[in-house]
C-alpha cells in the first residue's frame, strides 16, 4: 500500500475445488488507530467492538479481509498467532511477550464458488497472508487473497487499490475486495460507475456492450448466482487521527462504495470499511494522537490552529471516499476471468477489452 509503513499481504487457493483466500493489512510496528463502519445488512466480523472509540484498545496491528463467509474468520487466528510470536499486541502483563493481539476481521461470501463447499480459509491461510504482508513491497491486485473468489454483479470481482497525497503531505490509500450484489458498471453503457464520476467520457461501443451482456447472461445461467456477497475494505492514512476521527473516516469512505457500486448496503451485503491511521506523518497542526507514538493530547478548540486541524481532517475524510471509489475501479480492471466446475466468472477487461 502507498501509505508509508502499511503493508498488504495475500494468500489464496485456486483449483481443485478452491476459489478463496485471505488478505491482511499489516500496520507498522507499534500499531495504528483503527476503526470500522459496517453498513451492510448481513455482515460477518470479528473484534469490531474493540474498535469503538468508547472502548479500551487504542492501537491495532493488523486487519483481516477474508473469503469463506463466517467460517473464514478463523484465518484471523493465524494472524493473531503470528503477531504474538513477534511480541505485537495489547500488553497485558509485565513481560514483553505477554500480549493479546487484537485482530479485527471481516468476511465475504464465496462459499462453493470453486466447487467445494468446505474449501474455505483457515488459520494456516491467515498466517500465510500475514507472512506475505511482512515481506511485501508491492500489492498484488485482481484475483489475489480474498479477491480470489470475489464476484460483483455477475462479473469477476477482486482486490483493488488506490492512493493520493494530500496538500498537507499526508497519504490516504485504500485496498478493497469487491464482492457485491450490485454492479460496478452502468448497465446502459458498460462504463464503470467510478470512472464516469471521475470524469471519463469514452464509453464502450454499443455493439461491444451488447455482446458483453449476452456473454454474462449465458455465463450466469451456467454458473448460477448467490445473493450473498459483501464488499470489504481498509482505508489507511499516515495522518494523525483519534479513534473517533478514524471512525468518521470509515464512514465517509463508504461514499466511495456508493459512487462505484450500485446498489450497496443491502440486506444480503455485509459491506464494511475499516479505517487505519498510523499517525506517522510529521505534518499537522495539533489535534490528538501524538506524532506517531500513539500518545494522546487534547483536541484543539475551533479557531486558529483548531480550524486548521479541522481542515486537515476534512481533507482526509474526503480523500477516503475518493480513493475507495478509484480502488473499486482498479479491482474491476485487474480481475481475471475464472473457469470453475459448472461455469465461469468473466472479467470486465475480457469483455470490454480494457487493461
Amino acid at each position: 500500500m502507498a501509505v508509508p509503513g502499511v503493508r498488504v499481504g495475500h494468500a489464496e487457493r485456486i483449483g481443485d475445488g478452491w476459489l478463496t483466500g485471505t488478505t491482511v493489512v499489516l500496520a507498522p510496528p507499534g500499531g495504528a488507530v483503527v476503526a470500522v463502519d459496517v453498513r451492510g445488512g448481513g455482515p460477518g466480523t470479528r473484534e469490531t467492538d474493540a474498535l469503538d472509540p468508547r472502548n479500551l484498545v487504542e492501537r491495532v496491528d493488523a486487519v483481516v479481509l477474508t473469503g469463506g463467509s463466517a467460517y473464514g474468520l478463523d484465518s484471523a487466528s493465524g494472524v493473531a498467532a503470528w503477531l504474538e510470536e513477534q511480541g505485537r499486541g495489547v500488553p497485558v502483563g509485565p513481560e514483553p511477550g505477554q500480549v493479546v493481539p487484537v485482530v479485527p476481521a471481516a468476511c465475504l461470501f464465496d462459499l462453493g464458488r470453486g466447487g467445494d463447499w468446505k474449501a474455505r480459509p483457515n488459520a494456516a491461510l491467515g498466517r500465510a497472508a500475514v507472512e506475505d504482508a511482512a515481506r511485501a513491497t508491492t500489492v498484488r491486485v485482481g484475483n489475489a487473497g480474498a479477491g480470489a473468489g470475489a464476484v460483483a454483479g455477475g462479473l469477476k470481482g477482486g482486490v483493488g487499490t488506490a492512493a493520493t497525497v494530500l496538500p498537507s503531505g499526508a497519504t490516504v490509500g485504500a485496498v478493497v475486495v469487491v464482492n457485491a450484489v450490485g454492479s460496478f458498471l452502468d448497465p446502459a453503457t458498460g462504463a464503470l460507475y467510478g470512472e464516469l464520476l471521475d470524469g471519463r467520457t469514452e464509453l464502450p461501443s454499443e455493439e461491444r456492450h451488447r455482446r458483453a451482456q449476452e456473454r454474462v447472461c449465458a455465463a450466469q445461467r451456467r454458473s448460477g448466482s448467490s445473493p450473498l456477497n459483501t464488499t470489504i475494505a481498509v482505508v489507511a492514512t499516515d495522518a494523525v487521527l483519534t479513534k473517533a476521527q478514524a471512525q468518521k473516516l470509515a464512514g465517509t469512505s463508504h461514499d466511495g462504495l456508493a459512487r462505484s457500486v450500485r446498489p450497496v448496503h443491502l440486506l444480503h451485503d455485509g459491506d464494511s470499511v475499516f479505517a487505519m491511521a498510523t499517525g506517522t506523518h510529521p505534518g499537522g497542526s495539533g489535534g490528538s494522537g501524538g506524532t506517531g507514538g500513539g500518545g494522546q493530547r487534547e483536541e484543539a478548540a475551533p479557531g486558529g490552529d483548531g480550524f486548521a486541524r479541522i481542515k486537515e481532517v476534512n481533507e482526509v475524510l474526503a480523500a477516503g471516499a475518493d480513493v475507495l471509489m478509484r480502488a473499486v475501479v482498479n479491482a474491476a480492471l485487474a480481475a481475471e476471468s475464472v473457469t470453475v466446475p459448472g461455469g465461469e466468472f468473466l472479467s470486465y477487461r475480457e469483455l470490454y477489452g480494457r487493461s
